[in-house]
């Protein structure tokens, strides 16, 4: 097989692409064929990674965007989006998010708003925006990027877990009310992670990393696989499941 998971003449939209797990997404649909339509508010960033899939004999587009933003600006920017994958769009990756690990008390209430409005208020609204169309057209994928976090407690980060849970339960909302018209929702939920923006708690991340099975940090590499297999046809039977792409740390212990 020399083009394995092929999205040829398909486009998608990955929102959070300008680094890290987004960006990892998006270079890998663009390698196999996708037009890719990267977002971000880094504008710098985002070129780059619109370069790098070029360079792979892909092709792409760089959108700024900015999530927290009003509903209203959400819904312009999955207007110039649609506008600019050709006039449609076949794969939504819900990816950007903000994760301030802080205790409860601690956090600011502009983190909190900012928390709510990019880690549910924005995918809920592209949603929206882009899965009647797709369920016009009988067919579409939708990929909520989640967390490990969403299905064990810890001492910190309450809200950030809560919007991740939420996630995951607008994924299984949105495939009972999509799914019978042609789309396809699922999420991935990434383990420990080591990127390039967290690479300054490298020594927390190895820590945790080391008492799951696999021993070492995910790599973003790693969540843009398990979404590319999720957007193909050989997922076509997988609906509103969350895939956990973590290591094994969710749902094991080492003694």
């Amino acid at each position: 097989m020399t083009n394995v998971l092929p999205f040829d003449g398909r486009s998608a939209l990955v929102t959070g692409s300008t680094s890290g797990i987004g960006a990892a997404i998006a270079r890998l649909l663009g390698a196999r064929g996708a037009h890719v339509i990267v977002s971000g508010r880094d504008q710098e960033r985002g070129a780059q990674v619109v370069a790098d899939i070029r360079a792979d004999g892909g092709k792409a587009e760089f959108l700024p965007a900015d999530l927290s933003a009003d509903a209203e600006t959400v819904r312009e920017f999955a207007a110039q989006a649609t506008a600019a994958a050709g006039g449609q769009i076949d794969i939504l990756v819900n990816n950007a998010g903000i994760y301030p690990a802080t205790a409860t008390p601690d956090l600011p209430d502009d983190q909190l708003d900012a928390m709510l409005a990019v880690n549910i208020r924005a995918p809920h609204v592209l949603v929206a925006e882009v899965a009647p169309a797709m369920a016009s057209r009988g067919a579409g994928v939708i990929v909520n990027i989640g967390s490990w976090m969403a299905v064990v407690g810890s001492p910190f980060a309450a809200l950030y877990t809560a919007t991740k849970a939420a996630e995951e339960q607008m994924t299984r909302t949105w495939a009972a009310e999509f799914g019978p018209r042609g789309v396809r929702v699922n999420a991935v939920a990434p383990g420990v992670t080591l990127t390039s923006g967290n690479e300054q708690a490298r020594e927390v991340i190895d820590m945790m990393a080391a008492k799951t099975p696999v021993g070492v940090p995910v790599a973003p590499e790693d969540i843009a696989s398990a979404v590319a297999f999720l957007a193909s046809e050989e997922a076509r039977m997988i609906h509103g499941i969350t895939l956990y792409v973590d290591g094994g740390i969710t749902s094991t212990r080492l003694l």
